[in-house]
C-alpha cells in the first residue's frame, strides 16, 4: 500500500482500532507476552508509520528515509502488525512455521532479516544509543532524514538511556525526537514506586530538549507534536501519557498482561470490544 496522500484522522483511528485487533489475535494464536505494552503503543507508532514519519514500503532502505527505532523492544509484536500493515512485508510471513522462522518473536530480530526494521532492540537501554547514533551519522554527511526513538518510562530508569541524552544535547541533534510511551508501568509495578516519583519533563529539558506532554492515544496531538519535532531546532521529546492495555476493559491499566497471553474466551471477549 502506498499512503503518499494524508490519511484522514478517522482513518488513522480505524488503523489503530485493527491493529489492536491484530496484535490480540497474534498473541493468543503465538502465545506471546508483553500484550498491554504492545496496546500502549499502537496510536504513536500508526501515526508515525501512517502519517508522520517518511518511509516507504516498497524501498525499505531508501536513504533518505526516516528512521524509527523501537527501543522499547518488547513492544515488537505491535510493530509487526504495523508494518505488516503498511506493506513492508506480507501478513502470512508471521503464521508460517515457528514464527515465521523465528523472526516474529517477543522482540525485533536484526534489520538485514526483516524489511522495516531499524534494529535489533531488547535489552532496554540500547536502542536509543543506537538511534543517536543514526542521527549523529546524518549530520557528519548532510543527510536529510529524521531519526524516531520510542522508549518506555521504565526504560528511562536504565544508565545508558541517560548517557545517550547527554550526548545528545551536547550536540545539538535537532534531527532527533524520542517518543516516551509513558503507561505508568514497568515490568514489577508502578513506574513511579521503583525509583521514585520525579518529572521527567524537567529532566529530559536540563539535557537541553524541549518537551511535550500529551495524551498518547490522540492522533492529531502526535501529528501536531512529530511534526513540531521536525522542524525544530534541539531535540525534542514527546512525553506520551498512554494506558497500558489500551482499547480491552479488563487488561487497562493491569500490568499482569505485561506477562499474560489471552486465553479462547478472552480472545472473544476482547475482540467483541474492539468491534466497533
Amino acid at each position: 500500500m502506498n499512503y503518499e496522500k494524508p490519511l484522514a484522522v478517522k482513518e488513522l483511528c480505524e488503523l489503530s482500532l485493527e491493529a489492536r485487533r491484530k496484535i490480540i489475535k497474534y498473541s493468543h494464536s503465538a502465545n506471546l507476552p508483553h500484550l498491554g505494552s504492545c496496546l500502549s503503543l499502537v496510536d504513536i507508532l500508526i501515526t508515525l508509520y501512517f502519517s508522520s514519519a517518511r518511509v516507504q514500503e516498497n524501498y525499505p532502505l531508501a536513504p533518505d528515509r526516516d528512521r524509527i527505532v523501537l527501543s522499547k523492544g518488547h513492544g515488537a509484536p505491535a510493530l509487526f502488525q504495523i508494518l505488516a500493515m503498511r506493506g513492508f512485508f506480507p501478513e502470512d510471513w508471521m503464521f508460517r512455521e515457528n514464527h515465521g522462522g523465528g523472526l516474529f518473536g517477543e522482540h525485533p530480530p536484526l534489520p538485514k532479516y526483516l524489511p522495516g526494521i531499524e534494529a535489533a532492540t531488547g535489552s532496554l537501554g540500547h536502542g536509543l544509543p543506537m538511534a543517536v547514533g543514526m542521527a549523529l551519522s546524518a549530520k557528519i554527511r548532510n543527510e536529510d532524514f529524521h531519526t524516531f526513538a520510542i522508549c518506555g518510562d521504565g526504560e528511562c530508569n536504565e544508565g545508558s538511556v541517560w548517557e545517550a541524552l547527554q550526548f545528545v544535547g551536547a550536540q545539538r541533534l535537532d534531527n532527533l525526537t524520542v517518543v516516551v510511551d509513558r503507561n505508568a508501568w514497568q515490568a514489577t509495578g508502578r513506574t513511579k514506586n521503583i525509583l521514585g516519583k520525579y518529572c521527567l519533563e524537567k529532566k529530559f529539558q536540563a539535557f537541553g530538549f524541549s518537551p511535550h506532554t500529551i495524551d498518547g492515544h490522540d492522533i492529531p496531538s502526535l501529528q501536531q507534536c512529530f511534526s513540531i519535532a521536525k522542524s525544530a531546532k534541539q531535540p525534542v521529546v514527546v512525553i506520551a501519557d498512554t494506558i497500558k492495555g489500551k482499547g480491552v476493559s479488563f487488561m487497562e491499566d493491569d500490568n499482569n498482561w505485561h506477562y499474560r497471553v489471552p486465553n479462547s474466551a478472552e480472545l472473544k471477549a476482547a475482540l467483541a470490544e474492539l468491534a466497533c
